[in-house]
């Protein structure tokens, strides 16, 4: 029987790297699919992952109907036997609907991949939609670490550096790598202790550094 299926973690936990994996261990049996992502951080229609890999894939609009583009597809000849969908967090609750119909319709595979919550630690409506169709949710064993050592469970975007918890909910960017100047816009995992006081490592380090204050006489 086919499944729907959503695997989740933070950024950095690997996700568009298993999506890839996915992809690979099916074709290599025979099997034909189709890549979709949306807003990945290479640019559109481009599956990428941190790791280097990438792959074309067919980039997610709000507008795009996936129950038309799969009955199109099987009507004009075409075979599909799964999906791999990558960003599904940004994907609209009526299109996740729509892949729940293709899985029980259509009997296809369909496979999700993304973040639960924005920065603001609030559920994207995709995420959202799929946690409760789905029918496996799994959590990605690899654990992105927050920089005290705590295993990140929620994602953070900065500014020039700073940590901001209000602002357009779809911003790209990437997470931030260590000891680099401070990007325009990026992203940083942290555990739930720190992303609640706003207390990313750039900050934590600067006040790492900082003298200790003077006793009081």
């Amino acid at each position: 029987m086919a499944e729907l299926t959503f695997w989740t973690g933070t950024m950095d936990a690997g996700k568009s790297t298993l999506a890839l994996q996915t992809n690979h261990n099916h074709a290599a049996r025979g099997r034909v699919g189709r890549i979709f992502t949306s807003h990945d951080r290479a640019g559109e229609a481009c599956i990428s992952s941190r790791l280097g890999l990438t792959h074309p894939a067919l980039e997610v609009t709000p507008d795009l109907d996936f129950w038309r583009f799969t009955v199109d597809t099987l009507t004009h000849g075409g075979r599909i036997d799964y999906l791999v969908c990558d960003e599904a967090q940004f994907y609209t609750p009526a299109q996740v609907e729509a892949l729940a119909k293709i899985v029980d319709e259509l009997q296809i595979d369909v496979f999700c991949f993304g973040i639960l919550t924005d920065f603001r630690s609030r559920m994207f409506p995709g995420s959202a939609r799929l946690v409760e169709l789905a029918d496996r949710t799994e959590v990605l064993q690899v654990e992105a670490l927050c920089w005290c050592g705590k295993r990140a469970t929620h994602n953070a975007r900065t500014e020039d550096g700073v940590m901001v918890t209000e602002g357009e909910v779809i911003v790209v960017g990437d997470v931030e790598a260590e000891d680099s100047p401070p990007a325009e816009v990026a992203y940083e995992v942290l555990c739930r202790q720190h992303h609640r006081r706003g207390l990313t490592a750039a900050r934590a380090k600067a006040v790492s550094l900082a003298p200790e204050p003077l006793p009081f006489g």
